[in-house]
């Protein structure tokens, strides 16, 4: 009976080492969360709400949950209060801190839509010639009346950084005001050091990023949320992607401009959702990391083209 109950005990602590030797072996140890803006700096803003207060409530939901479902993953947040951190130290805390993987949760906004219309018309007095040869005219033109109405322009978007295209391939699919705190000059590949740079990050991390980016926007999709699918922008860089040395995504989970967009962001159902669709994408592409050697193995074609058709 000894014997036995030795052997299983043998067994159990074996079967106990294998389990944490295989979740330590994860290739995604440290995640970090980052609530875009912050503080001075509150981003776009809809009609009560900014998009600081927004991204700070998701990105804390999407940490709590991440705790939850993942007890083994080390989970950090750049920011929990409505606090400013620029750029550049926001990608300091998830390099210093070996981050595998980096979230940037964010909020859209697209501008006002301006209207016209003509109202009546008023006489105008114009000269031409000089000294006698002066001669004064009138002529009628139109009067206007002019207001805006709010952008109906609605749904999510997650950007990648595009070291690998050429500034002639940019595209403005969003029509984001980023403050000039959050966007860089991209690496000029045309310079050496440029060329190294975008050549080394589209090595290591790009094909990753555009397989979390496309998992992310997946799952949007299956709550019924509208996909732009995933997004470069060239003429411009992404500071907290291209310097973060990590796969990394920056999320636009939504437009605040739209009333309808901006009530279910601050809704406890919206957030929730947004919540989970983020975290699902998360946990499957740790997971195909984690049971693919090396992490490059699956084909990521569809992954490219998905980015590719969405510009």
């Amino acid at each position: 009976m000894y014997k036995k109950v030795i052997a299983s005990s043998f067994i159990f602590c074996s079967l106990f080492v294998s389990v944490c030797f295989a979740q330590n072996k994860s290739r995604i140890k440290t995640i970090i969360v980052d609530a875009g803006h912050g503080g001075s700096d509150q981003g776009a803003k809809g009609s009560y709400s900014t998009e600081a207060q927004i991204t700070l409530q998701l990105s804390m939901k999407v940490a709590a949950l991440l705790e939850k479902e993942l007890p083994q993953t080390k989970i950090l947040q750049n920011r929990t209060t409505d606090v400013f951190n620029n750029v550049k130290e926001k990608a300091a805390f998830a390099n210093n801190n070996k981050g595998d993987l980096f979230i940037c949760i964010h909020v859209n906004a697209a501008p006002p839509i301006r209207h016209s219309q003509i109202t009546g018309y008023r006489n105008k007095t114009y000269y031409t010639g000089k000294g006698a040869k002066r001669k004064k005219h009138t002529k009628r033109e139109p009067v206007y009346k002019v207001w805006h109405t709010p952008n109906p322009r609605y749904g999510t978007g997650t950007y990648v950084w595009a070291a690998d295209r050429g500034v002639n391939k940019a595209d403005a699919v969003s029509e984001r005001f980023e403050s000039s705190e959050e966007v860089a000059d991209a690496p000029d590949p045309n310079t050496p050091e440029g060329s190294l740079i975008s050549r080394l990050w589209v090595q290591k991390y790009f094909k990753n990023s555009v397989r979390l980016a496309t998992m992310i926007e997946d799952e949007f999709v299956k709550i019924g949320r509208k996909s732009d699918g995933v997004l470069q922008r060239n003429e411009k860089g992404i500071w907290v992607l291209q310097a973060t040395n990590m796969p990394a995504v920056l999320i636009e989970t939504g437009f605040i401009t739209n009333k309808e967009e901006e009530d279910y962001l601050n809704s406890e159902k919206g957030q929730e959702e947004m919540t989970r669709a983020i975290v699902n994408a998360i946990i499957s592409f740790k997971n195909l990391l984690d049971g693919t050697r090396g992490g490059n193995a699956q084909d990521t074609t569809s992954a490219e083209n998905s980015s590719a058709g969405k510009k």
